[in-house]
């Protein structure tokens, strides 16, 4: 069983920049696709950024492109989502999860097998 514990939410500023960070308890943690999605008060979860299990390659959300950035350091069981230029809108409780398809990132939180428990993102303006 593979557990995700998703770090580094918080309150900011409108402008200021949060890094968030995604532990996994798993050996095989090299092999996976990580993707991160949000849920804002009210809204369905949606889709954020996903990256391949050699970092290689990466998707973003149009809302989210040039502000936000995925990465993934497998030596340290660890996937991060660093956010630049916050604004309210990106206001949400923000969760990482494991995907095992293979080709295009799926958007369907369906798709993902693994979550974590999620992190609180609160941006005031």
């Amino acid at each position: 069983q593979v557990q995700l514990k998703e770090s580094g939410g918080g309150l900011v500023q409108a402008g200021g920049s949060l890094r968030l960070s995604c532990a996994a308890s798993t050996g095989t943690f090299e092999y996976y696709r990580m993707a991160w999605f949000r849920q804002a008060p009210g809204k369905e979860r949606e889709f954020v950024s996903a990256i391949s299990w050699d970092g290689t390659k990466t998707e973003y959300v149009d809302s989210v492109k040039g502000r936000f950035t995925i990465s993934k350091d497998n030596a340290k069981n660890t996937a991060y989502l660093q956010m630049n230029s916050l604004n309210s809108e990106d206001t949400a409780v923000y969760y990482c999860a494991i995907g095992m398809t293979y080709g295009t990132f799926p958007h369907a939180p369906s798709a993902y097998k693994y979550w974590g428990q999620g992190t609180r993102v609160t941006v005031s303006s």
